[in-house]
């Protein structure tokens, strides 16, 4: 027998007040959705189909294809959602969980808990339930007096009464596929919100299949996320627990509470991350490197005894030894080589950094290939953009570019070349050159006060 899920992303977040859909918002720079996805395919579940309507193009564009899609076009409730997965699901045999797409803390350890359960009770319906404190705008479990789920009755439709019950539904339902669309279409518009409550297949079922409910103890991992503070309370549980697992495989994180790091980040043992430091995406950290403070590192892979000060590292890779920063900025497929010195206030962008090579301070350098033991005197660019097109550069081994050096690309010099500061090369330069564009210094004695007016003493 197969598993399925499906999860309802169709929603617009209007109290996300962003023009994304709800789902797409992200948690640690990844959407809810891609949360929620990866953790199915962990999971025992073996197919998926997402219901999208509001900004479909972008949860579709998140997930690709690797689910199935139903659209639901105009949002009218949760059980209009599961309605318009009929001409996908209905003919499947097995069980099908369904899943909101604004659940990003759930993992897949508590999808095959809850499956599992369903399957061993041998139910028809089971509802994923835990406590709250403070319930407030959930759907409260409404039990018989023998303990039985009887009910979900809507925060909004409750009374007082039932407004003190502290169970509640977290929206999460594994239900017997063969049951599903004959139940679900049994729900009744309604009348107030014009919406069909997916709840109400409780009530639906009860009397005739076996209806029953699994509690979660841990509650903060099926939270859902509604507005851009509870955005903030799932965001400080997730960078809580990945800190707390990294540090339990050896990595140092000097004050855990300022440093952010992604789920699909990895970072190996002895590694060392400094306060204020955010590191996202796919990176990889390596053995022996040292990151932060006031760092962030998006997708780059950072190798061994790597160190990172006061920087940025975008879509990047730095190699083993090499320092960088404090203030550097690296970006657009910049690879630097090992042992070399990126320092303050230098530019990296779609451009390889031989080994060994240095620029220490205030330089720009755009598609450009470097060779080995390159010296980048401060103030030195490679002109890579006419104002129309983007060109390269191409710099040979043990090259020494002095200060203030323009190089205007399309533009290559060959190793061993000495390049006097200030100048501006627009030519090849051949190897073993010594390079010196600039205009001859000319001093006209007596001259300045044609052009300085002095100053009257006071």
């Amino acid at each position: 027998m197969k598993n399925y899920a499906i999860v309802l992303a169709a929603g617009k977040g209007t109290r996300m007040k962003t023009e994304l859909p709800k789902c797409a918002f992200p948690i640690l720079k990844k959407p809810m959705i891609q949360y929620i996805h990866e953790n199915i395919l962990k999971s025992m579940v073996d197919e998926t189909t997402v219901v999208v309507g509001y900004q479909k193009e972008i949860i579709m564009g998140i997930l690709g294809d690797s689910v199935d899609y139903a659209i639901q076009s105009t949002q009218k409730g949760t059980g209009h959602a599961v309605m318009v997965t009929k001409d996908i699901m209905a003919k499947k045999t097995g069980t099908t969980i369904i899943m909101l797409g604004d659940m990003p803390l759930i993992d897949y350890k508590v999808i095959n808990k809850v499956i599992k359960y369903h399957r061993d009770k041998d139910n028809d319906l089971t509802v994923l339930t835990t406590k709250y404190q403070q319930p407030k705008g959930y759907g409260r479990i409404i039990r018989n007096e023998y303990g039985n789920i009887e009910a979900i009755v809507e925060h909004n439709e409750c009374t007082n009464d039932l407004k003190r019950i502290n169970e509640v539904n977290t929206g999460i339902y594994v239900v017997n596929n063969e049951l599903l669309y004959k139940i679900v279409d049994k729900i009744k518009l309604n009348e107030r919100k014009q919406e069909y409550y997916l709840t109400d297949i409780v009530e639906i079922m009860k009397p005739n299949y076996r209806v029953d409910a699994f509690e979660l103890w841990d509650n903060e991992k099926v939270m859902g996320v509604n507005d851009l503070y509870s955005a903030s309370v799932a965001e400080k549980y997730l960078r809580n627990e990945i800190n707390k697992s990294h540090m339990l495989n050896g990595v140092s994180i000097v004050t855990p509470e300022t440093v952010t790091i992604g789920e699909n980040v990895i970072i190996e043992g002895n590694v060392t991350i400094y306060p204020n430091t955010y590191i996202t995406g796919e990176s990889i950290i390596k053995s022996g490197s040292k990151i932060g403070p006031n760092s962030e590192i998006h997708t780059s892979v950072i190798h061994n005894n790597v160190r990172v000060k006061h920087s940025l590292i975008f879509d990047s890779e730095v190699k083993s030894d090499t320092v960088v920063g404090p203030f550097a900025h690296l970006r657009n497929g910049a690879v630097i080589g090992e042992n070399a010195r990126i320092g303050n206030f230098v530019e990296v962008k779609n451009s390889i950094i031989g080994d060994g090579t240095k620029s220490a301070h205030l330089a720009y350098i755009g598609d450009t290939e470097t060779g080995k033991n390159v010296n980048f005197g401060c103030g030195s660019i490679t002109v890579n953009y006419d104002g129309l097109n983007k060109h390269r550069t191409k710099i040979g081994d043990d090259v020494f570019i002095g200060c203030n050096t323009n190089l205007i690309a399309p533009v290559e010099v060959g190793s061993r070349v000495f390049i006097a500061a200030g100048s501006t090369v627009t030519k090849n330069v051949p190897e073993g050159a010594f390079t010196i564009a600039r205009n001859r210094q000319i001093n006209k004695e007596d001259y300045a006060k044609n052009f300085i007016t002095p100053k009257d003493d006071k």
